[in-house]
């Protein structure tokens, strides 16, 4: 790991299918936006570095889930997770919306900490319960 970075951190982009998950990944670490971009095949990887209050994160971003948006807001609640919007094609709440989710994980030694590296969320298409976290990490950047 580069010396003066924090950590690395995995993200997955997940949304319903031909919302622009590969656009808004696009859109973040190469400041691009293409409106003809071909559907994702697979799985779709980019790495950008980025400094949040002082600290410099690694970010892992992978693209290749499709969720639509109630059963990845039901995921979200359930894991005490962040549920993000933002605009690729507008360019709004890109960067605020990365910015915001390393804040919070910076901010929660326990999910970075190299004690925790293989630890993480079971992702699956079963949701049980309504679950819900004490954290109400919520939030619509739009």
């Amino acid at each position: 790991m580069d010396e003066d970075v924090l950590t690395t951190l995995k993200i997955l982009i997940i949304g319903e299918s031909g919302v622009g998950k590969s656009s808004l990944l696009l859109r973040f670490t190469d400041d691009t936006f293409d409106p003809e971009l071909a559907a994702t095949i697979g799985v779709d990887f980019k790495v950008k570095t980025i400094s949040v209050d002082g600290n410099k994160a690694k970010l892992a971003i992978w693209e290749n889930r499709e969720v639509d948006r109630n059963e990845g807001l039901k995921f979200a609640r359930k894991h005490s997770m962040l549920f993000i919007e933002a605009s690729a094609k507008t360019c709004d709440g890109v960067q605020c919306a990365f910015e915001e989710l390393v804040e919070k994980i910076i901010q929660t030694p326990g999910l970075w900490e190299s004690e925790n590296q293989n630890k993480g969320v079971k992702l699956s298409h079963r949701e049980e319960g309504q679950g819900g976290g004490a954290c109400g990490g919520y939030c619509s950047v739009l």
